[in-house]
């Protein structure tokens, strides 16, 4: 008989990613944003038809889909090789070249906030004169004027939301990801959607289900998020709906059906819920998938899902009834479907206190095992890995890698307080956690010294480097995608709009000097003993790729064993095809280089 041989990696990272999606007012027509042909670009679908074809040629990534409810034109956000300074472009509504529409300086930021219903009004955010704080501005189609409506202060704040009246506005001002009060402005007025914004605390996804009322997602005084609602007539504040620990993380109003669907968090996955307001009936539904990427309702009510899990790459999904899913993509991996993928074990440990962390443990399958294992500390840091598809995960498993990935403190998904305690403790706490989540590893016979390597991105980039300073022989060889290395050049370097968040979020580098030498990479090379790759964007705009070449050139000068590989078309991950499969094959012969 034929024998095949094994699933290559560009079998695996043949995948694609759909980062967006937008359905039509008629609905005769979905576009998403996928690398379908290699690069980021929008494609369409004529509904029913799920043939999909190239909508929008522009080879770069994009920040948002908007059609124009009269079907004359569709907006989207596009930057330049991930230096995220995303812009808004205009695109025909047969498709084609996307011209800008509202552009400035390459350095400049324009984000869509709300497109008026006649389609003749767009607002939205830009750095253009505000670096810091951002504005809002609203620029009118007929006459081409362009008018300031509000001038951020003090921290960066948006424009979330407007009224369909156009009356109305709710502004999110942005302390910290854990500190994001909002307050609505009409005409000269000004309220807090929160009784005490002081207090610290998030509000997002703030919707008008009509002029007077606004429902939002909030955990003021709460651990977890739940649904709220700001009455404008009468200006009060009220609790509407919460989830028994559960966190509430997103709302779409179904304005024809008078119902919502709120997709929470709930751990390692999603849940997706239909909300009465009318009745205060709640009803769980059954989804196709485990993470929720976007939630959209139509204006007939037709519910449309993007979102992925452990063995199933992003797809499309959609519902007449939130219990019957006709899925609208096909995306899957080469030559594979999910029963030859790893499903993710749920497993918690105790921490050096006592606290109880959250993992997924994907084990190879017996077949592929050989016998080496991947310690994988994940990014954000407020953010958390879940059931969700990684090439880079199902590839590895196939090549016979184990892989751990802890939620340490920090994590979203595990109430408030926890997401907190990684603000101003980057490298404490979140370090034992690791290290506690090792020690779990070995002492449940998983692997051990000589069996584990350290693989991270971003925040978990950062975090590898820590773990190989302080504690290198747990290690056999380290991987660090671009990681910040010292956090005193990290905190100057952000994006503009990020540095007033960085004292609440990482600290101060005078008042936290100490600190931030303790829990800087570059403090410990002398214990970077271990074999080391790292990979790097030029265009990344979070962590600068200065970050990387002073790690690099500093062991370099201390004669380690060290491997560096900088994309100089790519930011803060790998937007195009091709360097992704480069990527993550220099990461397999390196990691197999270094086994024995």
């Amino acid at each position: 008989m034929i024998k095949f041989p094994k699933p290559t990696v560009e079998q695996f990272f043949r995948t694609y990613v759909i980062t967006d999606f937008a359905v039509s007012k008629d609905e005769k027509k979905l576009i998403f944003c996928a690398n379908l042909n290699g690069k980021m670009n929008l494609w369409a679908m004529d509904l029913p038809d799920t043939f999909p074809y190239l909508f929008a040629h522009h080879d770069e990534s994009n920040s948002f889909i908007k059609f124009d409810p009269e079907n004359r034109f569709v907006l989207a956000g596009y930057d330049k090789d991930g230096d995220e300074n995303h812009q808004i472009y205009a695109i025909p509504n047969e498709g084609g070249l996307p011209q800008g529409l509202i552009t400035g300086d390459p350095q400049d930021k324009y984000f869509l906030s709300h497109l008026s219903d006649d389609g003749k009004r767009i607002y939205y955010m830009t750095s253009e004169g505000n670096p810091n704080f951002l504005n809002a501005r609203v620029r009118n189609l007929d006459d081409n004027s362009d008018t300031l409506l509000n001038e951020g202060e003090t921290s960066p704040t948006y424009l979330s939301a407007v009224s369909d009246n156009e009356e109305a506005f709710v502004y999110s001002r942005t302390f910290a990801n854990t500190y994001i009060p909002s307050f609505v402005k009409i005409g000269e007025e000004t309220h807090g959607l929160t009784p005490d914004s002081k207090k610290v605390h998030v509000t997002t996804s703030p919707t008008f289900t009509d002029n007077n009322t606004i429902y939002f997602v909030t955990d003021y005084e709460s651990e977890y998020s739940y649904l709220a609602k700001f009455d404008l007539i009468t200006k009060e504040f009220s609790k509407i709906l919460s989830i028994e620990n559960e966190s509430v993380s997103g709302i779409q109003w179904d304005k024809s059906n008078g119902v919502f669907y709120l997709s929470t968090e709930n751990g390692v996955q999603d849940d997706l819920y239909r909300y009465d307001p009318k009745s205060g009936k709640l009803e769980k539904l059954e989804l196709p998938i485990d993470v929720i990427e976007k939630v959209l309702v139509a204006k007939s009510g037709t519910l449309y899902v993007l979102g992925r899990s452990a063995t199933i790459p992003h797809n499309i999904f959609q519902s007449e009834d939130g219990a019957n899913w006709n899925q609208l993509t096909n995306n899957r991996v080469l030559g594979l479907d999910s029963e030859d993928m790893v499903e993710p074990d749920v497993v918690t440990y105790k921490s050096f206190d006592g606290m109880e962390i959250e993992a997924l443990l994907f084990k190879a399958k017996p077949e592929n095992d050989n016998g080496h294992t991947i310690f994988w500390p994940h990014g954000g840091p407020q953010a958390s890995e879940r059931k969700m598809f990684r090439s880079m995960f199902q590839c590895f498993l196939n090549r016979g890698y184990t892989i751990f990935a802890p939620n340490f403190r920090g994590s979203t998904g595990y109430g408030s307080s926890f997401v907190k305690l990684v603000e101003q403790d980057w490298g404490e706490g979140p370090r034992l956690d690791c290290v506690a989540g090792i020690e779990w590893l070995f002492e449940n016979n998983i692997t051990n010294r000589d069996k584990l390597f350290l693989v991270g991105g971003s925040y978990g980039g950062y975090m590898s480097l820590l773990l190989h300073g302080r504690h290198a022989d747990y290690f056999k060889a380290v991987v660090d995608i671009f990681g910040p290395s010292d956090l005193f050049s990290f905190v100057n370097s952000v994006p503009e709009h990020w540095k007033p968040i960085m004292e609440r979020w990482v600290g101060d580098p005078e008042r936290d000097k100490e600190r931030f030498i303790k829990d800087s990479p570059v403090t410990y090379l002398d214990g970077m003993v271990k074999p080391m790759l790292v990979i790097q964007g030029a265009k990344d705009p979070r962590v600068v790729q200065a970050e990387s070449d002073q790690i690099v050139a500093k062991l370099e000068e201390k004669g380690r064993d060290v491997e560096y590989l900088v994309l100089e078309d790519e930011g803060h991950g790998f937007a195009k095809k091709e360097n992704e499969i480069k990527v993550y094959s220099l990461m397999l012969d390196f990691l197999e280089k270094h086994q024995g």
